[in-house]
């Protein structure tokens, strides 16, 4: 690639990252360190991965559905990115609906893969401190709310997987990055925008970038990993009050944000 061509390309890629992603990196960051200057122990303290923001349900769906959209606004950017005349940002990606089957046996394959491991991780880095308690959600289950969650699930599977795995390291790719420096590159950007949650589920979700960049890299399709990021947070959304009720000891219930 030439000079001016890589110099464009390069500053489109931080542009779609500030636009997607960087704000979010920055927020967890100050989070984290907020956090780690209280008085309270981090164990003691709890995040809310899906808040109400109003206490009226009409208002707060309102502010839900409008914060979706916003975030499925970077999507569509690099799906029309990747659009080439002879193939579209669709195929590059590997999110059309030419294999359904197989995407959605290995995105149930990933998830499984992922997601056991990951509840012995949250619990294990709960027991030694360094984790605050994780709620799903901060709205009482109801049908509205349960497909606010459906979609909220769905927003973050499209917007990390599709930017984060399937643009970024495509880009890289482009840029001549060897492959495992597209997918450590990837997985440790992942990483960054979690550590509101502690550095422990950070680690976890570093983890986790890569084995998805590594899959993504081997079978150059994001519709697997959409599918496995979007089971994992449907079952962590809907099955928190079940898991609150049954296990309150390991699950934080008692404590307050």
């Amino acid at each position: 690639m030439r000079g001016p061509s890589r110099r464009r390309r390069v500053a489109e890629v931080w542009i779609v990252l500030a636009l997607a992603i960087l704000p979010s990196t920055a927020y967890a960051l100050v989070q984290l360190a907020d956090r780690l200057t209280r008085s309270e122990p981090l164990a003691a303290q709890t995040t809310t991965l899906n808040p109400a923001r109003d206490d009226r349900a009409l208002v707060d769906s309102l502010y839900q559905l409008i914060g979706i959209a916003a975030d499925l606004v970077p999507v569509a950017l690099v799906v029309w990115l990747l659009w080439e005349p002879a193939r579209s940002g669709w195929r590059r990606l590997g999110l059309d609906v030419t294999r359904p089957g197989r995407d959605i046996g290995g995105g149930l394959l990933l998830a499984a893969c992922i997601g056991v491991p990951g509840l012995g991780l949250y619990l294990l880095t709960r027991a030694v401190g360094i984790t605050p308690a994780i709620a799903a959600n901060g709205q009482d289950i109801t049908w509205w709310s349960v497909v606010l969650l459906v979609l909220a699930a769905l927003r973050a599977a499209l917007l990390e997987e599709v930017v984060v795995v399937g643009y970024l390291q495509t880009r890289l790719r482009e840029l001549g990055w060897s492959p495992w420096g597209r997918i450590v590159t990837a997985a440790v950007l992942r990483g960054s925008y979690h550590l509101y949650q502690g550095a422990g589920m950070a680690l976890g979700n570093v983890v986790m970038g890569l084995v998805f960049g590594w899959w993504y890299e081997r079978h150059g399709r994001t519709a697997p990993l959409v599918v496995a990021h979007f089971v994992l947070d449907l079952v962590s959304f809907l099955g928190y009050a079940w898991a609150v009720a049954a296990f309150p000891h390991l699950f934080g219930a008692s404590v307050t944000s």
